[in-house]
């Protein structure tokens, strides 16, 4: 029996929360581990549809939640996405949901520095949410976060705000936008405590608890591989890391917990927002996969780029990532289509490459090399067999597991939860 660790191998959005509300199914705990509330999850569930944003997706399965260190807390999101989820029927209480007591919280005053500095940088921006994740990651990584335990301590909230607007108010003011008062924070602080701090626990016990006692933990990743703050398409990434090896560090677990890391890729490949795309298709073809796909953040619903996979990428997410296996996604957008290609290398300078350029102005000067191959006119929507897919999909499937060097161990073919091919456990592993 393993613990599973679910991450993103592209730039989100891959279709994770319908893998991890089946994975969730068969778990006993599930933890978020990093990001904040600019990731979302898409769970269908019966005649139910469910958005969640920071709540783990097994409370939507009842199954306890966990909403690590490493995530950075907005608690007026929360506790909105709480009452969202429980007038749709599902039970968030103190005893299904725990929240580390050492996680950052996001305040009003990160969201404004955040949507400030974006509108700062013009053209050169990085398409940010403005939902203030980077500046309160910024705060913890300089020691001037509030945390959640500060909560129930007036006196350490006191002089912490002091330090924090201190900071924030001299960056505010030289923005020309507007600044805040410590009573402000004072106000809206106070007036989440009441109903967060009884979420409160020291998840790093719990957590070694569970495992102790055999239970199944499942790690839920949010974005991806390729918005990893290290590892990523920097800076156009998030702020946090989004690799499995940080499910242990966000989490308060040991690194040999995280257990068998399992990427989810989409069949093709999106983004949303600014940053390179080497395999983007800006023609009628990644139109057409935009608008069979129903390509929308769900956070956001801004309307994401699309293009042809890119198995240069995935590949080095499975290497960074520590990928023992990947779950590919939407393989149905692509039935019917005469051609499909896939992206195995880059051009730049005049040379061939197999590796993605840490460099901006390389990042600008790749070109995609494109392979391609026969598509297939049969579907694949709803099949849960491989005798069900077409000859040429499976081809496809094939071809994708020796371009990234991971064997595709699970294969969904549609939103519904039921609509998967499993080759292989990720929890028996």
């Amino acid at each position: 029996m393993s613990n599973v660790t679910v991450i993103g191998t592209q730039w989100g959005d891959e279709g994770k929360g319908k893998i991890v509300d089946w994975l969730a199914s068969r778990a006993d705990v599930v933890v978020r581990f990093q990001g904040g509330h600019n990731a979302g999850h898409t769970l269908v569930v019966g005649e139910q549809t469910y958005k969640l944003s920071l709540l783990p997706s097994g409370l939507v399965r009842g199954k306890m939640g966990v909403i690590g260190n490493g995530v950075v807390v907005d608690p007026e999101a929360l506790l909105k996405e709480i009452d969202r989820v429980t007038a749709q029927g599902l039970k968030v209480t103190p005893e299904t949901l725990k929240i580390a007591e050492n996680a950052p919280l996001i305040l009003p005053v990160h969201g404004a520095l955040d949507r400030a500095r974006e509108a700062a940088r013009g053209d050169r921006k990085i398409g940010t949410t403005g939902r203030g994740i980077g500046p309160a990651y910024e705060d913890k990584v300089a020691r001037r976060a509030i945390r959640l335990c500060d909560l129930a301590e007036p006196e350490t909230l006191d002089w912490k705000l002091d330090e924090l607007l201190l900071h924030h108010n001299t960056l505010l003011k030289g923005l020309g936008a507007d600044t805040f008062t410590k009573q402000q924070l004072l106000d809206f602080l106070n007036g989440v405590a009441p109903r967060v701090l009884p979420f409160m626990a020291p998840v790093w016990d719990l957590l070694d608890d569970s495992r102790r006692s055999g239970a199944r933990i499942l790690f839920e990743g949010a974005q991806a591989v390729m918005l990893d703050v290290d590892h990523g398409t920097y800076p156009f990434v998030t702020s946090s890391n989004t690799v499995a090896a940080n499910a242990g560090t966000g989490a308060g677990v040991g690194p040999t917990s995280v257990g068998f890391v399992l990427g989810i890729a989409k069949a093709y490949t999106t983004r949303v927002g600014e940053g390179p795309f080497p395999s983007e298709l800006h023609d009628e073809m990644g139109r057409t996969l935009g608008e069979r796909g129903h390509e929308f953040g769900t956070v956001t619903g801004r309307p994401r780029r699309c293009g042809w996979f890119d198995a240069v990428l995935v590949r080095r997410a499975v290497r960074v990532g520590g990928v023992n296996g990947l779950a590919l996604t939407k393989l149905d957008v692509l039935d019917g289509l005469d051609e499909i290609s896939i992206c195995v290398g880059y051009e730049l300078d005049g040379k061939t490459t197999r590796h993605f350029p840490s460099a901006p102005g390389a990042q600008k000067r790749i070109r995609p090399v494109f392979e391609t191959m026969e598509g297939w006119k049969d579907s694949t929507k709803g099949a849960r067999s491989w005798a069900e897919l077409p000859a040429q999909a499976i081809k496809y499937v094939r071809r994708i597991e020796e371009l990234v060097e991971a064997p595709v161990t699970l294969l969904s073919t549609s939103p519904e939860r039921d609509d998967t091919i499993l080759m292989r456990d990720p929890f028996e592993d």
